[in-house]
């Protein structure tokens, strides 16, 4: 595993940790107007491994880094609805019209985190793709074969291998824990990342719950615990803590 260097941590209060506060994030932006928003320190550091990358004729480019809570429930309510697929643990697609309530829960979950419980709401997360390698009309798809040995992201999947870790990433999904499935394209920033997840709780996430009408609520809320068990807390860290 990656070490990270001592330093104090970050702490995020219970709204940012939510989703439910964009406050510990802000904009930045690249040369062509394109840009993202993500925690301050955060954000630096990717700009400095961009740059890195760069030197490696690497365009580093986040594809999704902060999402809100109102943002994460937008793709639960889709996916609730139908108007979104879902996918079983091979990624096969599923029959929505044929799922209970408890199994469209666990099929949502198979491969989305539930809202007030994503890491993408800490600002410390960045899921990243290489534009210089990608073909002329290429769509963007983030599955592992396109991060795998012949996928067109290979070189950037093997360059982070060696270079993340001085920069302060992490792959949180790094391999299968039985929770989220694998994700090479996902970076976490350890100084941000790691203290938040100490502080993300059941509670927090069931308070979050509450704020806003959710489909399958009632069902959530009691299953509160093993969620934040499977989901938030099965995940690689670094080596040392910051």
């Amino acid at each position: 595993m990656p070490a990270v260097s001592r330093r104090r941590p970050i702490v995020l209060d219970a709204a940012q940790l939510t989703g439910r506060s964009d406050s510990h994030v802000r904009e930045f932006q690249f040369s062509d107007d394109s840009g993202f928003f993500a925690h301050p320190e955060a954000a630096l550091a990717f700009l400095r491994l961009r740059e890195a990358a760069a030197a490696e004729r690497i365009d580093l480019r986040p594809a999704s880094v902060f999402r809100s809570f109102d943002g994460q429930l937008r793709i639960w309510r889709a996916k609730w609805q139908g108007l979104r697929p879902l996918y079983d643990a091979d990624g096969q697609p599923m029959d929505h019209a044929s799922l209970s309530e408890a199994e469209l829960i666990d099929a949502i979950l198979e491969w989305s985190a539930l809202p007030g419980a994503s890491r993408h709401h800490w600002g410390s997360e960045f899921d990243v793709f290489d534009l210089a390698a990608m073909p002329a009309d290429y769509r963007l798809q983030l599955l592992p074969a396109e991060y795998a040995p012949e996928g067109v992201f290979a070189y950037l999947n093997a360059w982070l291998d060696r270079n993340m870790a001085r920069f302060g990433f992490f792959r949180p999904y790094d391999c299968e824990r039985g929770g989220l499935h694998v994700e090479p394209w996902h970076l976490s920033y350890a100084p941000v990342s790691v203290p938040a997840l100490a502080a993300l709780t059941p509670a927090l996430i069931r308070e979050a719950l509450l704020t806003e009408p959710i489909d399958g609520q009632a069902l959530l809320l009691e299953r509160i615990d093993s969620i934040h068990a499977r989901q938030v807390c099965l995940v690689g860290a670094p080596a040392t803590l910051a």
